[in-house]
C-alpha cells in the first residue's frame, strides 16, 4: 500500500507526542512493506528538502506564511495538488493548515482520506477563535475524510457534538512497554534525593506550565524536597524562568529543554509524579509513557483524560491550583501509594495502550480505505 502521510510535524525536525507518532507509525508501516511518504513543513533549513530515513521518505516544504503559529506553505499545497499514485492519504490533526489543503484535495478526487484527531482543541490559539474554527472549517475539515481516527470514546462524542458526521473508528494511542520501563537507569540530570514532579510538554499557554510552578511552590511548603522538572521548550520558556524567581523557587524549578526522545525513558524513571495541568487535550502520550514507567499522574480532569488517569492517577479541575498542590502532597505523603498506582498504570498500559496494537489496527482501516 502506498500512503501518502500529511503531518505539519514530524520527529526528530520536532519533538513531542504528536510528531513522533507520526514518525514512529511510518517507520512501522515501512517496516511491514508499505511505501509511506511523509509531506510536511520544514522547521528550518537545517534538513534537507526530501530524504528517506527508517524506511519512509520525507519531503519538506518551506513555510510561505504563519496565523496563530500555524504555518502555511503554499509549496506544500501543490505538492499534495498534483501527487498522483498513492492508495491513501493520511493526514494528521485538524488543527493545521497542511490537513485542511489534504481535505480539500479529498474533496476534489478519489484518494480516500482518514484524520486522525490529535486532539480537539489548540493549545496557542484562544478558544473563542478555535470555537468559531471548529464549527466551520475544522468541522468542514473532517467531514472530507473517510475516517477520523480517535484515541478514545469521548473524542468520537465530541466531534459528534460539532456536528461532525464522518465515520469515526477509536483507535488508542498506544505507546512502547518494552522502551518505557520502571526498570533501567535514571537520568543524571535530575536529583535523586529530591520528590521530583514532572512536567513534560510545550511551554504553551494552553499547556499552563504556570499552574505547574505554582503548585509546586505550595508543594514545597510541607515537603521541602519537592522539585519540579520541566522537559520541554517554547515560547514561554524565559517568562516561566522569570516567574519562578518571582515565585522564590528557582532553585527547585529545572528546565531541561528539549530532550531526546531516545533519552526520555530515564527521564521518566527518575520522577515521583507526572503534573498535567493543561486545559485542552487529546489523550498524551506522556501520561501513557509515565504509566508504562509505573509514575502515577496528576492532570486536569478533562473528560477524555478522567476515566484513563483515575485509574493510576488523580485528576483536578483546570487552573485549581491548591487541589493540584493538595493531589501532589497526598502521592508524596504516602509511600505505599505511590507504587500501588505506579503498578496498576503499567498494567493499564499493557492491557489496552500498546503501540503495536495501534499500528496494527490503524493498517487495518487504511488498507480497507485503500481496498489493497
Amino acid at each position: 500500500m502506498r500512503i501518502l502521510r500529511v503531518a505539519q510535524k514530524v520527529y526528530p525536525d520536532v519533538t513531542g507526542g504528536g510528531p513522533y507518532h507520526v514518525h514512529a507509525l511510518s517507520r512501522d508501516q515501512a517496516d511491514r512493506g508499505h511505501d509511506v511518504t511523509v509531506a510536511t513543513v520544514a522547521t528550518d533549513g537545517s534538513r534537507p528538502s526530501s530524504e528517506r530515513r527508517d524506511g519512509y521518505e520525507v519531503r519538506r516544504f518551506s513555510p510561505t506564511a504563519s496565523l496563530l503559529g500555524n504555518d502555511v506553505s503554499l509549496g506544500l499545497a501543490r505538492y499534495l495538488a498534483s501527487a498522483s499514485g498513492f492508495d491513501v492519504v493520511h493526514a494528521h490533526s485538524h488543527l493545521y493548515f497542511a490537513t485542511n489543503v489534504a481535505a480539500v484535495r479529498r474533496r476534489l478526487g478519489s484518494t480516500p482520506l482518514a484524520v486522525t484527531n490529535h486532539g480537539l482543541y489548540s493549545q496557542t490559539a484562544p478558544r473563542w477563535v478555535f470555537d468559531g474554527y471548529l464549527r466551520t472549517l475544522g468541522r468542514w475539515t473532517f467531514n472530507r475524510a473517510d475516517v477520523v481516527f480517535c484515541y478514545t470514546d469521548e473524542d468520537e462524542r465530541r466531534l459528534r457534538e460539532i456536528g461532525v458526521e464522518a465515520p469515526v473508528s477509536v483507535v488508542a494511542n498506544g505507546i512502547d512497554e518494552t522502551r518505557f520501563t520502571p526498570d533501567g537507569p535514571r537520568s543524571d540530570r535530575i536529583a535523586p534525593e529530591d520528590f521530583v514532579v514532572l512536567f513534560v510538554g510545550r511551554l504553551v499557554e494552553g499547556k499552563r506550565p504556570r499552574d505547574a510552578i505554582d503548585a509546586v511552590a505550595r508543594l514545597g511548603r510541607d515537603v521541602p524536597d519537592a522539585s519540579l522538572v520541566l522537559v520541554g521548550d517554547g515560547p514561554l520558556r524565559g517568562d516561566l524562568e522569570r516567574y519562578a524567581r518571582e515565585r522564590g523557587v528557582p532553585d527547585r524549578v529545572q528546565f531541561l529543554g528539549a530532550v531526546p526522545y531516545e533519552d526520555m525513558p530515564s527521564v521518566y524513571r527518575s520522577a515521583d509524579v507526572l503534573l498535567l495541568p493543561s486545559e485542552a487535550e487529546g489523550l498524551p502520550r506522556t501520561v501513557l509513557e509515565g504509566f508504562a514507567s509505573e509514575v502515577p499522574a496528576v492532570t486536569s480532569d478533562l473528560d477524555q483524560l478522567v476515566p484513563v488517569v483515575e485509574q493510576a492517577g488523580e485528576t483536578v479541575p483546570v487552573g485549581a491550583v491548591p487541589e493540584f498542590a493538595a493531589a501532589l502532597r497526598s502521592l508524596a505523603d504516602d509511600d505505599a501509594r505511590r507504587p500501588s498506582l505506579g503498578a496498576a498504570g503499567r498494567r493499564l498500559v499493557h492491557e489496552q495502550f500498546t503501540w503495536e496494537q495501534t499500528v496494527e489496527e490503524t493498517t487495518a482501516r487504511l488498507e480497507a480505505l485503500g481496498e489493497w
